[in-house]
């Protein structure tokens, strides 16, 4: 019997939520795989609530029902019906067996959600993405993450197509069979909700390294991939350890299976899945080497590495009650993978790149139609709330929390919170009292910040008295409304802050009720709409150096003079800080060119800015992120009536005025001073020059075009590793250099068989600035190479090109959007998840000036009058159009 109709798109609201009536004990699956057609035994051991009367109901999509048994005794028809992608069953009771026997289509699930090929059918691999409603495409089970179970599961295939059988949990046999077959069973002690499920089947290589938790289990860690790719695996196999040790120091969390199985693929719509002993990655997360692999990239794969094993207990051993918690597991997660990436690299840089990230890409999120809150009240569509809200801005909250709590308080709060909730499906209101009641505090009104959209505004007002050496800082809080979020209600807002002299000097901060010796540096918090904080003993008129490292995520709007911006930029030790007083005074010199005003705040930017680069004791990595501006997106934010073309006008304009102060023959002295030690290491003191050297071409291609091109085209032939190589090339291609051609050729045959590498080549051309770029992508789509069903080289062309390249991509004749939205159409037919985050570019399209605000509503609008869009697409259009 099949699925007679899809279910139609309902919403789903946390305050509905109920426990569910129906649990699972223990599940046994047994797979017979193959390429065209595999089918999947499931028996369920079933536990209902006595307080509950529902039938058993179970999810269930695109599954061909073969049979179905209860307590060993086969049903008639007329004993259960599948409609709408729900088996409902008769006459099941406490400790009944269901078994079910399906039939899937791998080779023809193009979604990748469930189980599917990757890569061609005669060299590809079966595998399975389960997060986070994937299993129910595998076989029926209440498909939700408060129904934890224990799975056993047996994988049966042919040894020559697929002889690497995988599954969570520990080994349990494997062996022969006849016909040339062999099986394989695993077993996983620890109870998982099904989105944790995960297989991988086929011809795959390992590396494989024996580890010592701090507990004294002995594991087995083995890193899979294809055998083109498996030198590649040497790095996160490194990183892996590096992490797991982490953790151990870090949270004194061990882990707790005797293997840790680790896999590669290049067909994957997420970044990476957490299953329970069997992560499966995107192949871009972690292949590493160094003529493919740049800087960031190497970062990039250790960082998501990391996330994914913390997982196994942020998310794994303790998991959320329903996907309305999602940032229980993953802000908590990028928070303990942002720490553990500072740690082993430059923690004031790893700040700066992190709220640059949420500047650039959550900011605009919380100020546009598709804004939601941390824990959304309310969801058509799961896969839709992967964003960054979630992600970034929920690990923005922990780290309020943490930095509220201290090292040692937030240590003993999450102790607590893995203690009281092991095994369990948690929720928020679980972290927060568990953090809270470790430190005898109560942290319910942290609460707010999940449940608000929109980003808070925070303003501050400094006034000085004399004589009393009195300092009053009034700090005021406003969430920004917009035409379907009310502004909230005030929300506990840590500010960490220091005061410095004119001179540079930090102060000594002293309050009312203070008794011990005061600090340079302390956190107060608003916990009003508007608070006044006296300092005592203040012995001349300060600058404030506010939100230091970033202590919540707010806008801040305070009242400095350009003067005390370039103050802080020269002598803040905060480094993040610093680079803010930085980007805010950029932001000031961007305004006097575009108003056409004095350029007080240009002058001083670029004055600073000119002193510490002649400043040899500055970190290389840190001068080379003081010397760039916030960049086109985050230019837009504080614009109405956006023109993108525009904005990357003056932004160039901005950064060549810096180009002429620094000056030409200085520039080029640093970057052939920089360029002597040029290396493929991968240590701190090599990345950082490689960061400057980078940023100093990019700034002598505008003071000296000429000179600048020469030696990124020397460079890009003598480049040692891909950091310099595309650094160089970028230049050139955006550049519009005669070179250009010729490299771009010449980078095309070089790595023709590296995907990922290729991935960087549709990237760099995708991203050209201005009206050229979309004829580019057109010309682009026609490569042999390109494929719209690889989600890597789609994000490659058209994600770089749609959220990578504002004045691009919002041509004044609405090109663009025209071509997104055809585009949208195709992609949607194979890969719904993949369209509805590509779709997420016409975010905030009513901000545009009107004639591309126009062009952009008819785009929008012939969308959602299409008939047969997914649901992830439909309610993506349909968010956008009507807010």
């Amino acid at each position: 019997m099949n699925a007679l109709s899809e279910q139609a798109p309902t919403l789903i609201r946390l305050d509905d939520y109920r426990a569910p009536a129906w649990r699972v004990e223990t599940v046994e699956l047994d797979f017979d795989l193959g390429i065209d057609a595999s089918e999947v035994v499931a028996r369920l051991l079933l536990r209902r609530d006595p307080a509950q009367t529902a039938p058993l109901r179970l999810d269930g999509e695109n599954l061909q029902l073969l049979s179905i048994a209860l307590d060993d005794q086969p049903l008639p028809a007329t004993a259960y019906r599948y409609i709408g992608n729900v088996l409902e069953v008769d006459g099941a009771h406490d400790g009944s067996v269901l078994e079910t026997r399906v039939r899937l289509r791998p080779a023809a699930n193009t979604t990748l959600e469930g189980l599917y090929l990757s890569g061609s059918r005669e060299a590809g691999f079966l595998l399975t993405q389960c997060e986070a409603e994937g299993f129910r495409h595998i076989t029926f089970f209440p498909d939700r993450p408060d129904v934890q179970s224990r799975y056993t599961v047996t994988l049966r295939a042919d040894h020559t197509r697929f002889p690497v059988l995988l599954a969570g949990g520990n080994p349990d046999g494997s062996g022969k069979l006849e016909g040339g077959r062999h099986w394989a069973r695993f077993v996983d002690p620890h109870p998982k909700p099904s989105y944790l499920f995960a297989l991988v089947a086929g011809r795959l290589e390992k590396i494989e390294r024996d580890y010592v938790t701090a507990d004294g289990r002995a594991v087995q860690l083995k890193i899979w991939a294809e055998a083109d790719a498996i030198a590649r695996c040497d790095y996160a196999m490194a990183a892996l350890e590096r992490s797991m040790r982490w953790d151990e120091q870090a949270y004194g969390r061990n882990y707790d299976l005797d293997v840790f199985h680790v896999v590669a693929t290049h067909d994957f719509n997420m970044g990476a899945m957490e299953n329970k002993g069997l992560n499966i990655f995107n192949a871009k997360y972690l292949l590493a080497d160094p003529d493919s692999t740049t800087d960031d990239e190497y970062r990039h794969v250790e960082a998501v590495v990391a996330h994914e094993y913390f997982h196994n207990w942020s998310g794994n051993r303790v998991t959320c009650r329903d996907w309305f918690q999602l940032s229980l597991k993953e802000g908590l997660t990028v928070f303990r993978e942002q720490s553990f990436s500072a740690d082993m690299n430059s923690a004031p840089l790893k700040r700066i790149e992190d709220v640059a990230l949420l500047r650039r890409a959550q900011f605009p999120e919380d100020a546009g139609p598709l804004a939601h809150p941390v824990r959304p009240a309310q969801y058509s569509e799961i896969n839709n709330f992967y964003t960054a809200t979630v992600y970034e801005k929920g690990s923005e909250l922990v780290r309020m929390l943490a930095g509220r709590l201290g090292r040692e308080g937030f240590r003993r709060g999450m102790d607590l919170y893995f203690e009281r909730n092991d095994g369990r499906a948690a929720t928020l209101e679980d972290f927060l009292a568990a953090l809270g009641e470790a430190n005898g505090t109560d942290l319910t009104p942290y609460l707010a910040w999940y449940a608000q959209a929109g980003t808070p505004r925070l303003k501050a007002h400094g006034h000085y008295d004399a004589a009393s050496r009195e300092y009053t800082l009034t700090l005021t809080q406003q969430i920004q409304a917009d035409t379907h979020h009310e502004p909230g209600t005030p929300l506990p807002i840590p500010v960490k802050l220091a005061l410095f002299t004119r001179n540079g000097d930090m102060l000594p901060l002293q309050m009312d009720g203070q008794t011990a010796k005061p600090e340079t540096e302390r956190i107060v918090v608003l916990t009003q709409a508007e608070q006044r904080f006296v300092f005592h003993n203040v012995i001349t008129a300060p600058v404030p150096s506010l939100l230091r490292g970033f202590s919540a995520p707010v806008i801040l709007d305070c009242d400095y003079t350009p003067e005390e911006l370039a103050l802080l930029l020269r002598h803040d030790i905060d480094g993040f800080n610093r680079w803010e007083a930085s980007q805010q005074l950029a932001i000031r010199a961007y305004e006097n060119l575009r108003d056409g005003v004095a350029d007080v705040a240009l002058q001083a930017w670029c004055e600073a800015l000119a002193q510490l680069f002649q400043d040899d004791t500055i970190d290389d990595a840190l001068l080379a992120e003081l010397l760039t501006p916030p960049g086109e997106i985050e230019l837009a934010e504080r614009e109405t009536g956006i023109d993108p073309q525009h904005i990357h006008m003056l932004r160039e304009r901005l950064q060549q005025r810096l180009a002429e102060r620094l000056g030409a023959m200085a520039l080029r002295q640093r970057f052939q001073t920089l360029d002597a030690h040029a290396s493929i290491e991968l240590d701190a003191l090599s990345q950082a020059r490689r960061r400057l050297k980078r940023r100093v071409l990019e700034l002598l291609n505008l003071a000296d075009g000429g000179s600048a091109r020469v030696l990124a085209a020397v460079q890009y032939r003598s480049a040692p590793g891909m950091t310099d190589r595309l650094a160089a090339l970028t230049m050139l291609v955006h550049g519009h250099a005669a070179q250009a051609a010729a490299v771009l050729a010449d980078y095309r045959e070089r790595h023709a068989d590296n995907a990922l590498a290729l991935d960087k080549w549709f990237a760099v051309q995708a991203q050209l600035p201005g009206d050229a770029a979309l004829e580019r992508v057109l010309l682009l789509e026609q490569d042999p190479a390109f494929t719209l069903k690889n989600p890597n080289r789609v994000q490659a062309l058209f994600g770089a090109f749609v959220r990578g390249n504002p004045s691009g991509f919002h041509r004044a004749d609405g090109a663009g959007y025209r071509l997104l939205a055809e585009r949208l159409l195709t992609l949607d037919a194979l890969n719904p998840q993949l369209a509805a985050r590509l779709a997420t570019a016409f975010n905030g399209w009513q901000r545009l000036e009107p004639q591309r605000r126009e062009a952009a509503r008819v785009a929008i609008a012939g969308l959602a009058r299409h008939g047969a869009l997914s649901r992830n697409l439909a309610e993506i259009i349909g968010n956008v159009l009507s807010h």
